[in-house]
C-alpha cells in the first residue's frame, strides 16, 4: 500500500520501496526482487495511468517517443545483461562481493541519489514548461537510460522520467505525471516479460497478485491524500525516508 500511495501522490518514488520491502520484509531473492518490482510497478503503474488518462492529463505521442527507448534497453537489459553478471561479481582473498550483495550496493546508492534530489529539487510550476526547449535527442537519450535502470534494479525511472518530460518534452507539471505512468508501466511489463523468458526457477503468481491488489488500493488512497496535502510537504518527507532507507542498506551491505 505505501508503494501505491507514493505513486498516488507523487507519481514516483514507490517503486524505490519495492525491492527493499520484498527483500528484507519477506526475505525475497534481491535478484527476484528485482523482476518481482517490475510486475508490481507495472500493475500500479497501468492503474494510476488509467486515472490519468481519464483526467486527460497524458500525452501519449510523447509517451511513445520516450517509451521506444526505454522498451529497447530494459528487455536487453534483463535479457541478456542482469544474467551476464558474474557470481561473484568480485573476489579477493581478503573478501568477495555476490551479484545479490552488488545489485543491492548499486540500488542503495540510487536511492540516496533519488532521495538527495528530491530533497534540493525545487518545485516545478507550470509555466516553467513555456522556457523549455524541446530536445528529442536527450528524451531518447534519458528514455534509453530509465530503461537500463528500470531492467536492472527494478525501479520505474518516473524520478528521471517527470523531468525529462518537463524540461525536454514541454510537457506540463501534471501531464507529465499521467505520461510517466505509461511509460513507467511499459517499461516495467517488458522488462517483466524478458524476466519471464530467462528464468528457469519458479514464480510466486499468488504473491504477486496479492502484492499488486494492495499497491492498487494504496494508489487510490494516495489521489485522495494528494488532493488534501501539499505534494511538495510530503515529498520532502519521503526524500527523508528514501535517504535513510538507502543508506541502512547500504551500512548494512558493505559491511
Amino acid at each position: 500500500m505505501l508503494v501505491g500511495i507514493s505513486l498516488g501522490v507523487l507519481g514516483s518514488g514507490g517503486s524505490i520501496l519495492t525491492v527493499p520491502i520484498m527483500v528484507y520484509l519477506f526475505g525475497i531473492n534481491v535478484v527476484d526482487a528485482t523482476g518481482y518490482s517490475l510486475f508490481v510497478v507495472g500493475m500500479a503503474s497501468m492503474i494510476g495511468a488509467i486515472k490519468y488518462i481519464n483526467r486527460k492529463l497524458v500525452t501519449i505521442k510523447t509517451a511513445i517517443i520516450f517509451a521506444i527507448p526505454s522498451i529497447v534497453s530494459v528487455f536487453l537489459t534483463r535479457k541478456f545483461l542482469m544474467p551476464a553478471i558474474p557470481n561473484p561479481v568480485f573476489s579477493s582473498a581478503q573478501f568477495a562481493v555476490s551479484k545479490e550483495k552488488f545489485v543491492l550496493l548499486f540500488f542503495a546508492l540510487l536511492m540516496i541519489v533519488v532521495a538527495i534530489n528530491m530533497l534540493l529539487q525545487k518545485q516545478a510550476k507550470e509555466n516553467d514548461v513555456e522556457k523549455a526547449n524541446t530536445n528529442f535527442t536527450l528524451m531518447l537519450l534519458v528514455g534509453f537510460i530509465s530503461g537500463v535502470l528500470t531492467g536492472l534494479v527494478g525501479v520505474g525511472g518516473g524520478f528521471i522520467i517527470i523531468p525529462a518530460l518537463v524540461f525536454f518534452a514541454k510537457t506540463p507539471l501534471k501531464t507529465s505525471v499521467g505520461t510517466s505512468l505509461i511509460v513507467i508501466a511499459a517499461n516495467s511489463f517488458i522488462g517483466f516479460s524478458a524476466e519471464v523468458l530467462e528464468r528457469s526457477n519458479v514464480i510466486d503468481w499468488k504473491f504477486l497478485f496479492t502484492f499488486s491488489a494492495f499497491s492498487i488500493a494504496g494508489i487510490y488512497i494516495g489521489f485522495a491524500v494528494a488532493s488534501k496535502i501539499s505534494s511538495t510537504q510530503l515529498k520532502k518527507m519521503f526524500g527523508c525516508f528514501v535517504l535513510v532507507t538507502g543508506i541502512v542498506i547500504f551500512i548494512k551491505e558493505a559491511l
